[in-house]
């Protein structure tokens, strides 16, 4: 069992590798404008679940939810409209 004194400090390791792990591919397609690989149903359905996300962390007013899911939100849409940019 962990101690209660670091499970803020996991959340937010948590959040930040899970938020800016979408960061390189973001570059990636954005650099290169290739979304040959990219599942548009996969990237909106999993933009959509962060979507529930960052709703469910407004209405707890929990921030590192609601900052962690704000970003991720935004690297996902990017991508989308990259997707539906570039095919």
């Amino acid at each position: 069992m962990l101690p209660q004194s670091l499970v803020p400090y996991i959340g937010l390791a948590a959040a930040f590798v899970t938020t800016f792990c979408w960061l390189p591919q973001a570059i990636r397609i954005i650099r290169t404008r290739d979304t040959k690989a990219i599942s548009l149903p996969a990237y909106g359905a999993f933009a959509f679940g962060i979507a529930l996300w960052l709703v469910y962390g407004l209405s707890l007013g929990d921030l590192p939810l609601i900052l962690s899911n704000t970003v991720t939100l935004a690297l996902q849409l990017t991508i989308v409209g990259l997707k539906l940019k570039y095919g």
